[in-house]
């Protein structure tokens, strides 16, 4: 990577250069972010897989910048216009509108008012008025009139027409107004479809808005360009015409000197015409694309957090589950998983209106707790889910057996894809939707990839912003998600395979097949026996996944194979087996770092090597915890101003965190709402699914809206 990209990511993420140039080499390696930031932390310095995906974004930002560099030089180069300083500014652009500017003079147009004049002969006079050659414009313009132009005044509104087209494409003048256009402020403006649609009601804020465009949060502007899109809004930005029209002027004169007064006369009237026509609405336009790119990201990184806490909220483990979709008319979808979530058993009960079979669905449930040891039950959190929870804790069942709310969002999703159907060919969505939610009780993680995460209900504006970017966020978070838990590799499905670092859908589907036909690997080093499973990928996800019970301990831990000979090492010193030091806090600690520290296994590794020995395989996400709503909340009519109630942060926003206490409809605490001193960060106070208790502010009945105040987490 050239230099001059590599100073402005690290600039961008406030690192040294040989961190970034570094990373960039271990990527253009083919090694992988869990990769790079769990092994190789000594040829990065220890960047985490946050920064490290950042460097392979912009890497790829920069490999497209170039090949748009290249084409641009050689458009130029062949219109015989590409100088020495050209191409010097364009090779050490890293900015895309910069590179966008320097190109713009020379990029074929289509036909303008400047074209035109330019066809009609007129560029030789605008010449002469661009670089103040001529003290009469007048009598200058009296040359060009002819059978194209047919008067004076034509003549010199043609010759406007360019001079206003070249001051547009003049990249200085360009970017000195976006610096203008940046520090001013953003206003919309209802239009009449928004004065007049119902659709347009919850825009309403909206319809005489201003902020400063370099204050407004994402979630303010994400829902003003999409009201403008549909319609309902004009957007655009307070720039001060006569303080713009003038900074272009003094540009212009900055370059080619002040002209005489009647030449500066023409001059400032194709200033005019350049700002009102072509540089606002294109400057405007650049402006709001650029605050929408930062709001896109920030959107993006609340979606990203959210997905990650979503991934890796707590399992249960493997316990004998029933899962139970919930449901009115249609009756209540039962499953019975065993501990390795395979369906035993499906059946419907009936215990709400309008068939309300409650004694004999309650004989059902003990009579499937008994006969397949049911341990905890999942309930699914959608319609009728409140009902159904309050009707099995009443059930009467053993006190042993624990029971779960588990949200329903993606389910639905996952019931109906190609995935579920190639798992549960001969059942039905029903079937396979109450299988879902109960294996997703047992482990989160390892359903939960199964689903697109734009279909899990956490975020903001995920159709408004920038999609590649949303999934490059999302892949990296579900990659980074799975590889910092672990992955089994005698029991992990091919879905989940697949994120584990260097395997992907191919390898992981080769791997399950190589399972099938040979029985569970033995070994992390049996890999190597897996078709199309090279050098390469096996460096890359080796350390990631586990084995139970083998042979050596070591392959049951995150300690990667290419670190086992200084284990032994740390063993052989303490007179022990390595076996014997795997998960023995207390040799471990008589263990020196810096005594095993070689080649390019640094401080950082052996210290995570100690880490990792003293208690190897540990899972990081915490354990599942019941819990309940409260007992006398079952709608929005028995809310109270001042009720302080529990609730399960369901998804949060940069404006304020959903909660869920119990109801059809979430309650919002508003970001204004979450601290003593104003304003706080959703994301720093909150996280997601985490238990709360919220006071009720107000209770909007004809919207079924409910305001909350967080009281304290939980």
């Amino acid at each position: 990577m050239k230099e001059i990209y590599i100073k402005h990511i690290a600039g961008l993420l406030q690192v040294r250069d040989w961190q970034v140039e570094n990373c960039a080499e271990l990527i253009a390696e083919g090694c992988t972010i869990p990769f790079i930031s769990r092994y190789r932390k000594e040829r990065t310095g220890g960047l985490d897989d946050v920064s490290v995906a950042e460097v392979k974004h912009w890497t790829e930002v920069f490999a497209e910048m170039e090949k748009r560099k290249a084409t641009i030089l050689t458009t130029i180069g062949e219109a015989g216009k590409l100088t020495d300083e050209l191409r010097r500014k364009i090779e050490d652009s890293v900015s895309s509108s910069e590179l966008e500017d320097l190109y713009l003079p020379f990029r074929p147009k289509r036909k303008t008012r400047a074209t035109v004049a330019v066809a009609n002969g007129l560029e030789p006079l605008a010449d002469a008025l661009w670089n103040g050659k001529t003290a009469r414009p007048d009598l200058e313009a009296r040359k060009y009139v002819g059978d194209k132009v047919a008067s004076v005044e034509d003549a010199l509104a043609g010759a406007r027409d360019i001079i206003a087209e070249r001051l547009s494409e003049t990249a200085v003048i360009r970017e000195n107004l976006r610096g203008m256009f940046r520090s001013r402020r953003v206003q919309s403006k209802a239009t009449k479809a928004g004065e007049t649609s119902p659709e347009a009601a919850k825009y309403r804020s909206y319809f005489h808005f201003t902020m400063p465009l370099d204050r407004i949060p994402s979630h303010n502007l994400l829902a003003m360009l999409r009201a403008e899109n549909e319609g309902f809004l004009k957007v655009s930005v307070d720039a001060d015409p006569e303080k713009c029209g003038r900074k272009i002027y003094y540009d212009y004169a900055q370059e080619h000197g002040y002209p005489p007064h009647d030449t500066a006369e023409q001059i400032r009237e194709a200033v005019d015409d350049a700002y009102k026509r072509l540089l606002e609405p294109s400057i405007t336009g650049e402006v709001l694309k650029e605050a929408k790119a930062k709001a896109d990201v920030a959107s993006v990184r609340v979606f990203g957090e959210n997905l990650r806490q979503l991934l890796l909220a707590a399992p249960v483990g493997e316990k004998r589950v029933m899962a139970i979709d919930p449901g009115f008319r249609t009756g209540c979808k039962v499953v019975c998983l065993d501990a390795q979530g395979n369906l035993l058993h499906h059946e419907v009960i009936f215990p709400h209106p309008p068939s309300a079979k409650k004694i004999q669905s309650i004989t059902t449930l003990h009579a499937l707790v008994e006969e397949y040891g049911i341990e905890v039950i999942a309930i699914g959190n959608g319609t009728a889910g409140r009902e159904t929870e309050d009707f099995v804790r009443r059930a009467g069942l053993p006190e042993s057996v624990r029971v779960f709310s588990v949200s329903e969002d993606g389910a639905s999703i996952y019931s109906a894809s190609d995935i579920a159907r190639a798992e549960f060919p001969e059942y039905d969505v029903t079937v396979r939707g109450a299988v879902s939610i109960g294996r997703r009780l047992m482990d989160p993680l390892a359903e939960l990839v199964k689903i697109d995460p734009k279909s899990l209900g956490v975020g903001q504006y995920q159709h408004d912003v920038d999609q590649g970017l949303l999934r490059e966020q999302l892949d990296n978070t579900v990659e980074s998600c799975v590889n910092a838990v672990g992955v089994n590799l005698n029991t992990a499905s091919p879905y989940l395979l697949q994120y584990v670092s260097g395997i992907g859908p191919s390898l992981a589907q080769n791997i399950v097949s190589y399972r099938s036909a040979n029985g569970p690997f033995a070994s992390r080093a049996e890999l190597m026996k897996v078709p199309r499973l090279g050098a390469k990928a096996y460096e890359q996800c080796a350390g990631f996944l586990r084995i139970r019970d083998a042979e050596n301990p070591l392959d049951n831990s995150a300690v990667h194979p290419e670190a086992y000979h200084i284990v032994d090492r740390m063993a052989k010193d303490l007179g022990v087996t390595a076996k014997e030091l795997v998960g023995n806090a207390e040799l471990c600690g008589r263990i020196f770092p810096a005594d095993y520290v070689e080649g390019d296994f640094g401080l950082p590794t052996v210290n995570d090597i100690l880490k990792e020995l003293a208690k190897p395989g540990l899972d990081p996400r915490a354990s599942a915890q019941e819990f309940s709503f409260a007992d006398d909340i079952h709608s929005i009519e028995d809310l109270k101003t001042g009720m302080e109630l529990p609730g399960i942060v369901t998804n949060i926003t940069a404006f304020g965190a959903f909660v869920d206490i119990g109801l059809h409809d979430n309650g919002l605490i508003h970001a204004s709402q979450m601290g003593v001193r104003g304003m706080a960060d959703p994301s720093k106070v909150l996280k997601l699914h985490q238990r709360v208790r919220v006071t009720v502010l107000s209770v909007d009945l004809e919207r079924n809206r409910i305001s909350l105040r967080l009281v304290r987490g939980e």
